[in-house]
């Protein structure tokens, strides 16, 4: 079992195992039942002594995480009856380099009738038609973009396309400084392989993006998280961690910020802007909500500052547009974007040409048109939440309401009981997402986000009084809970 330690760190080697251990299984990579190595095996494999790691299986086993069983080994606790031997046993000894999967995990609630775990906008909110009959024209009129590799660095066409989007949002790129790439998250991983190895230092917002810590955590990084104020990140606390760890990369998503909703101030991303001049580090800059504000657009991105090649800007469309064309694009300058465009390469050949035409023609002309609309929609969905919320929320339970975005970030009264909160809601066709998959390691979070724009108005109520409801009696139950 592969597991990157960080002797540098401020977290002992115990710890680092029982965190990673303990990730591996709340995430699913380690199933209920699977058998651990054992302490000599594992200690020889990590180079660490045998002490080390039973410290780590004795702080997962008093968690709950294992059981252990002298002259048996240990096991991922809630073991099951195993039964008849299915030959795939030797899997479980097999070494992978995940060290996390709780992105994997969150996106599995396909038997649930109100899924508010997923931050997604629902399907009769999209332009599905527009985009669709695009597709199909292409299919029937060019079925050769079927039969050819995209270019690498993305189609030359939308590429200018996204070079006037982004220009008219005070992002004054060339279209040669751009990237399509399948999504935001995959601008981050490329971000994450090419220039975070194991000991780098990352910071991220507490809390943060569950996809970019998969990431992160993948890459052996050491993930420090900065707390978070109604001004986004707390850049003075930032800058007295980087004084004792000296960042490679920076990532924020400051407009509407997921899980948060917190917008970070024009003023905080000077700071921060400046900080990373200081330390000769990159910014990754996600942003995918920007455009879906409520009351007044978010200050104008971190990207429209830099004349110095520090922020690596991401802007997703899927979410907002179409979900399973999979198109976003990464604004960067100098040698970074060649070596994140050498990445890709390796990485995919190029993202579907087929994908990227089909959109090309509804951002360049009726994207803006659109995002009104779809602002309107969205603010009313998020009223209409907000009010079930201040009608039927349990004493206790608090919230902000957000300025735009797709979530709402609740805090409950306490962090204990959430996990069994999560199982009752799932057995009535209820999901949500945790707050501690919002962080690297153990944290006991008090928080839960609910998504309103994942399904039908109507439904998003039904499904948010059912999950008040719960709660309510939740809470009734268990008062500490």
């Amino acid at each position: 079992m592969h597991i990157d330690l960080i002797r540098s760190s401020s977290k002992s080697l115990p710890q680092q195992i029982s965190e990673t251990l303990a990730q591996r299984i709340t995430s699913g990579l380690l199933q209920p039942g699977a058998r651990l190595p054992s302490v000599r095996g594992l200690a020889a494999s990590l180079k660490v002594s045998q002490v080390t790691v039973s410290k780590a299986y004795d702080d997962l086993e008093s968690r709950g995480h294992i059981i252990c069983s002298q002259g048996q080994g240990c096991f991922v606790a809630r073991r099951p009856h195993l039964g008849q031997q299915s030959g795939t046993e030797w899997q479980d000894g097999y070494d992978d380099f995940l060290p996390r999967a709780q992105l994997w995990r969150n996106f599995d609630f396909s038997g649930v009738k109100y899924p508010f775990h997923l931050a997604a906008i629902h399907a009769e909110l999209l332009p599905l038609d527009f985009i669709g009959k695009t597709m199909s024209r292409l299919v029937t009129d060019q079925p050769e973009l079927m039969a050819s590799y995209g270019n690498f660095q993305g189609d030359a066409e939308l590429r200018e396309v996204m070079h006037r989007h982004l220009h008219s949002r005070g992002v004054d790129v060339h279209s040669s400084d751009i990237m399509i790439t399948s999504g935001s998250q995959q601008g981050i991983d490329l971000v994450a392989r090419t220039f975070v190895g194991p000991g780098d230092t990352v910071y991220l917002e507490a809390p943060s993006y569950t996809g970019a810590i998969d990431v992160f955590a993948g890459r052996g990084a050491e993930m420090i998280f900065v707390p978070m104020d109604g001004e986004g990140m707390r850049v003075d606390v930032l800058t007295r961690l980087c004084d004792r760890h000296p960042p490679k990369v920076i990532y924020t998503n400051p407009a509407f910020q997921n899980p948060s909703g917190v917008t970070m101030s024009m003023t905080r991303r000077q700071r921060l802007l400046e900080l990373a001049r200081s330390y000769r580090c990159l910014i990754v800059e996600d942003d995918p909500f920007s455009d879906l504000y409520f009351r007044k657009p978010p200050p104008p991105p971190i990207k429209s500052m830099d004349t110095e090649g520090h922020v690596v800007y991401m802007k997703s469309f899927s979410k907002v547009i179409a979900p399973g064309c999979r198109i976003a694009c990464v604004a960067a300058g100098g040698n970074i974007l060649s070596r994140l465009i050498a990445a890709k390469s390796a990485s995919d050949l190029g993202s579907p040409l087929l994908n990227q035409r089909a959109v090309l023609p509804f951002i360049a002309r009726r994207y803006d048109a659109y995002a009104a609309q779809l602002r309107i929609s969205l603010r009313s969905r998020m009223e209409k939440a907000v009010r079930l919320l201040r009608q039927y929320a349990p004493p206790g339970v608090t919230w902000n309401v957000p300025e735009g975005g797709l979530n709402l970030w609740l805090q409950l009264p306490a962090a204990e009981g959430i996990v069994k909160l999560r199982t009752q809601a799932e057995q009535a066709g209820v999901s949500f997402l945790p707050g501690d998959v919002c962080y690297s390691g153990e944290v006991a979070s008090h928080h839960i986000r609910l998504c309103y724009s994942q399904m039908t108005e109507d439904d998003m109520e039904q499904g948010l009084r059912l999950f008040l409801q719960l709660l309510t009696e939740h809470l009734r139950a268990d008062p500490k809970a």
